[in-house]
């Protein structure tokens, strides 16, 4: 496999990040994953604009331009000749000396990788079990409206869903309220209305999440976007997760209560799959 590295094209074997990087050290940095399909990472613009937003927060300055960034993935995927495949772009605040402050650090490390995309059975679609994890994001914080590569509390999240027998881990927030999933963000439906939570409260602003609000403006589905508790999510007529690597995931089965399917997941699933081929 052929990976992108600070400027370079280079055998995934010869690729080398210095030990002293701060984002293996300190989890300093940001990431982006984008579906590829026909040759082309979806929503490519949308993600790099959130990594810009987030580069400037953190104040690490770029070494490349979006539009160069969006160049070099092109490459990268024409090298590997991966039409359908995950891409995930990497960005570091670079080498730098012991503890956290970051002066006299840098320059940036921007990575770009290709991963497979994961088996698909079409006789059977990915559904999710998912439960309520006894972690809890932060109700505040700036940090969430990007992608930070300090993941750990989902990391132990998924685990900790993994250890009991499910797929995915439903995070709450630090009053209680329904936030995200380990590696998503979550809808259900409700009286026929398309739900999912409000940005901020500890919610990232996925981009999948935006594609699927479009979908249902574009079918003429209502939408709400509230604040519940996961008790309120038991009364769901439909639950499902969404995330760039595989888009809509219906839940099968919510805390070992059986989900039923939703026709109206399905919709917005088949439109989505539209989308993703035609952009």
């Amino acid at each position: 496999m052929i990976v992108f590295l600070n400027g370079k094209f280079l055998p995934a074997a010869d690729a080398v990040v210095p030990l002293n990087d701060r984002g293996f050290l300190l989890g300093d940095g940001l990431f982006e994953t984008m579906r590829v399909a026909n040759g082309r990472p979806f929503r490519c613009a949308q993600h790099l604009e959130r990594l810009t937003r987030g580069a400037d927060f953190l104040k690490i300055k770029l070494s490349f331009t979006p539009k160069e960034i969006q160049k070099f993935a092109g490459e990268l995927i024409e090298q590997n000749k991966l039409s359908e495949a995950i891409l995930r772009v990497t960005l570091t605040r670079g080498a730098g000396a012991r503890g956290y402050s970051p002066k006299n650090s840098g320059p940036p490390t921007l990575a770009l990788t290709l991963h497979p995309l994961p088996p698909v059975n079409a006789d059977e679609p990915v559904q999710w079990s998912l439960v309520t994890s006894s972690f809890r994001l932060p109700a505040s914080d700036a940090l969430a409206s990007f992608k930070t590569t300090s993941k750990i509390l989902n990391v132990l999240a998924r685990a900790e869903a993994e250890e009991q027998g499910a797929d995915e881990a439903l995070l709450l927030n630090a009053n209680g309220e329904v936030a995200e999933t380990a590696g998503g963000n979550i809808f259900w439906v409700y009286q026929d209305k398309i739900c999912t939570v409000p940005t901020g409260r500890g919610v990232l602003p996925g981009i999948t999440r935006a594609v699927v609000l479009e979908i249902c403006q574009s079918l003429g589905l209502e939408t709400n976007k509230c604040v519940v508790k996961p008790e309120q999510l038991r009364n769901a007529e439909g639950i499902f997760v969404t995330q760039s690597a595989l888009g809509i995931v219906p839940v099968a089965a919510f805390d070992g209560v059986p989900v039923a399917p939703s026709p109206l997941v399905d919709q917005i699933t088949a439109a989505y799959h539209e989308v993703l081929t035609k952009e």
